[in-house]
């Protein structure tokens, strides 16, 4: 059965209440925010950079090595709210606001958190093995590790092509959607290549990427992925609510 695409008639702002991409923008600019201060406290009191990665961040970020991983298993989520440099989480909130509101307001917003979770974890998957079975990565593995939403990202960009490749965000602007993914797609590998010539990142764009497409494959086909996830979600955070009673009055 083929899914029906209904796209919102008032698509929501990012200021909106249940605005899921507002709430992702937000975690990830608050986790940098305490980062930013930790760091800074470090270096008040006399402590080398080094001592903040040791202490804090590479306990945060997903590091190459197996080994290190299962000491810090939460790093397969922290590492994709994690970001370590200004202009690192500056363009991708920037591209997760663009996406990410993209695809909520044609898909809804229920689609945004699990498959940013699902395409973040996979993408880390993804890095693992790359640097598992790539030669070249290989010899990075004892000192390398993935940071930063850009998988999770690349799967919002992804998606949002699949559900509505010829949408203009603009009535005037003769350039449909799916050349504006060609250009993120672009930007961001190239930043990698020209910045810290470091494609260790590549495996995990393509589990991301990957992920948005047969997530969003299958719910135009009616498959809702994240539907499980959804109702675990909502049994958790409403499992101390207390049931609302009708009364009768006489």
């Amino acid at each position: 059965m083929m899914h029906v695409e209904e796209r919102n008639t008032t698509p929501l702002s990012l200021g909106e209440e249940k605005n899921m991409v507002m709430q992702l923008l937000l975690i990830n600019i608050t986790v940098f925010v305490l980062l930013f201060f930790t760091e800074v406290i470090y270096r008040i009191e006399g402590n080398p950079l080094a001592r903040y990665h040791d202490d804090v961040l590479s306990h945060l970020t997903l590091s190459a090595s197996f080994a290190t991983l299962l000491h810090n298993p939460w790093s397969l989520i922290s590492a994709m709210f994690t970001h370590d440099s200004f202009w690192m989480i500056v363009s991708n909130m920037i591209w997760l606001a663009c996406f990410g509101t993209m695809l909520q307001n044609h898909a809804g917003r229920q689609h945004i958190l699990p498959l940013y979770l699902l395409s973040g974890i996979i993408g880390a998957v993804f890095y693992l093995l790359g640097m598992q079975f790539i030669p070249p990565f290989r010899e990075l593995q004892p000192f390398a590790s993935m940071t930063g939403a850009s998988a999770a990202i690349m799967a919002l960009a992804i998606g949002a092509t699949v559900v509505a490749p010829k949408y203009r965000l603009l009535p005037n602007l003769p350039i449909p959607f799916w050349m504006i993914t060609v250009i993120f797609l672009l930007v961001n590998i190239g930043t990698h290549l020209v910045n810290s010539n470091d494609l260790t990142m590549v495996p995990s764009l393509i589990g991301g990427g990957l992920t948005g497409f047969l997530y969003m494959q299958q719910w135009k086909k009616g498959n809702d992925l994240g539907a499980g996830f959804n109702k675990t979600l909502h049994r958790i955070t409403h499992m101390f609510h207390p049931k609302t009673h009708l009364h009768i009055i006489k």
